[in-house]
């Protein structure tokens, strides 16, 4: 298991927020697709994504669908927003399902590098992949 690291300040990481609901991202977003780096205590987190795009100040993710079973398109979704030589800011979990963008952090300021985790459903023969679009 590896530790959670990245390049958040402390002062702008108090300033990202949980989305009170679910709503839709904005447009100038731009997307990636990250990859499962891996499995700990139920959850399953991405490689590391690095938010470079200044004129986003959401993440959100879209697309959502269980590579081994294509009809499972909801899944729990929370962002670690990771800080060198400190633990990582969480943001409360967010349930979304294919259809549209749903936003799990707003007011992210750019250069914040996060993880996006998900609660894996289960674990044999092998953990669960969750594929999605990731926007920031």
């Amino acid at each position: 298991m590896r530790i959670l690291t990245g390049v958040i300040i402390a002062t702008a990481a108090a300033a990202v927020q949980a989305p009170a609901a679910a709503q839709a991202a904005p447009r100038h977003c731009v997307s990636t697709r990250p990859t499962p780096d891996f499995y700990a205590a139920g959850r399953i987190s991405t490689t590391p994504v690095t938010d470079d795009n200044g004129r986003c100040r959401t993440i959100a993710v879209s697309g959502i669908r269980d590579a081994a079973d294509p009809s499972d398109t909801c899944q729990t979704f929370l962002v670690a927003l990771t800080n060198p030589g400190a633990d990582p800011t969480y943001t409360d979990p967010v349930r979304a399902c294919a259809g549209s963008r749903t936003v799990l952090a707003t007011g992210v300021p750019k250069g914040t590098e996060f993880r996006i985790i998900y609660q894996g459903d289960y674990i044999d023969p092998a953990p669960q992949v969750v594929r999605f679009t990731a926007w920031y």
